[in-house]
């Protein structure tokens, strides 16, 4: 009998999103140009429309003008994924999952630095304890991305960088966005 999988359920018994349904919600909705054009642009600073993601996850549409970027920062202990709808975007992660409390200041290993390009279509998903940095590279062209967090996301974590060193600067709850 082949194996089959299943969801995790919550307390409710309602499922809880797979990292492959975050991925797929991005995909289609950077897909679909009626969802996209809920975006306002601003060539000046970055935009963004919340949107109802599935299974009781929450998501974002993302204007991003050139060479603007979110600083590097986590995702509060939520897993995600986002997806470049328009333009490119450049991610900068940390190679392995960091703590998500408990911590200042940490000195990172040589070699744990991560560069994906992301043109519009390519996306990706992660867990937990995933430290990262967007970043539009474009000089000229906006870009445009759908990002999907489960659960939705308690708070974001920032952090200063400097060389190998990744230092606690920030905590902002929901109500600040």
């Amino acid at each position: 009998m082949p194996l089959t999988r299943t969801r995790t359920r919550t307390r409710s018994d309602s499922p809880i999103p797979t990292l492959g349904d975050l991925l797929a919600f991005a995909r289609a909705t950077a897909a679909d140009p009626l969802a996209l054009a809920q975006l306002a642009i601003n060539p000046e600073e970055r935009t963004w429309v919340r949107l109802e993601g599935p299974m009781g996850s929450e998501a974002w549409l993302i204007g991003w003008p050139p060479e603007s970027e979110t600083g590097w920062h986590d995702h509060g202990g939520s897993s995600g994924a986002f997806v470049t709808a328009s333009g490119e975007l450049s991610e900068l992660s940390l190679g392995l999952p960091i703590p998500t409390d408990g911590w200042r200041s940490l000195e990172l290993a040589e070699g744990v630095d991560r560069r994906r390009a992301l043109p519009a279509g390519r996306g990706r998903s992660f867990g937990p304890h995933h430290v990262h940095q967007v970043i539009n590279p474009s000089e000229q062209q906006h870009a445009v991305s759908v990002h999907c967090y489960y659960p939705p996301l308690p708070k974001v974590r920032r952090y200063a960088r400097t060389g190998d060193v990744l230092r606690l600067a920030l905590v902002e709850m929901p109500e600040e966005w």
